[in-house]
């Protein structure tokens, strides 16, 4: 069998990938985990899925350069409408915007019947997919931040069971907590801190643009802005001690 090497990122989400599931990968870039979670004897069962031509075509011939087509199917398909109901453990959405991930999971609620794991790692928007596990049930079991080639990364796991739990007990308010991660906020990475510095330069320039406009909404945006890097001062400061 082929060896193969993947990104420090794919190489994290299959760390949660249970061995022996039958696993989706949707957006599955080339199918380049798909292929080593078969390598790795990690999946039992892989379904790798595209919506473009292109990635669909380089998907079908990554996979089939491990000839394990017995135990890999490479579908073209928007979302989860290539899968079937039940047909799957985990599925793995990565690489793409919190939003997207959000409207992929809820076109597809239907076929997420049986999964019991859900992998996901949103570009941006880490929030808005917290806050759909929440309202759909989904309970965050796991999270990891880490850095690649100058970026970061945010890799959120959940299953079925107490979306509210790993919120509750905390020594932050849990509107704080869905921005940040529960399971970040306790790990306190420096990861975490260089990504909110980060947020605060972005919204800094923003600051010094408005300040030079004469729009009478400016005024307004500038109060809110000013608001929301007090807020960051505050949670890059905690992350920077021992405690909050």
């Amino acid at each position: 069998m082929t060896s193969l090497t993947i990104s420090k990122r794919l190489q994290t989400i299959a760390r949660y990938c249970p061995e022996g599931a039958r696993v989706a990968d949707i957006g599955s870039d080339h199918a380049l985990l798909a292929s080593y979670l078969l390598v790795k004897g990690i999946a039992s069962f892989v379904i790798a899925g595209e919506l473009n031509e292109g990635p669909f075509q380089a998907a079908k011939k990554q996979i089939h350069t491990l000839q394990l087509k017995d135990r890999a199917a490479v579908r073209k398909g928007n979302g989860l409408a290539v899968l079937e109901p039940g047909e799957v453990d985990v599925v793995c959405i990565a690489g793409m915007g919190g939003q997207l991930i959000v409207s992929i999971l809820e076109e597809g609620l239907l076929k997420l019947e049986g999964v019991q794991r859900l992998i996901l790692q949103p570009n941006v928007g880490e929030e808005i997919v917290r806050r759909w596990m929440l309202k759909q049930g989904w309970q965050l079991v796991a999270e990891t931040i880490l850095q690649e080639d100058g970026i970061i990364y945010e890799i959120l796991v959940a299953e079925r069971g107490a979306p509210l739990f790993p919120y509750e007990n905390k020594e932050r308010p849990q509107e704080d907590l869905i921005r940040i991660g529960p399971f970040l906020w306790e790990e306190k990475s420096p990861i975490l801190a260089e990504k909110w510095q980060h947020e605060r330069e972005k919204w800094q320039k923003v600051l010094g643009q408005l300040k030079r406009s004469d729009k009478p909404e400016a005024a307004q945006r500038i109060a809110e802005i000013e608001q929301e890097v007090k807020w960051i001062d505050e949670v890059i400061a905690c992350l920077h001690t021992d405690k909050p």
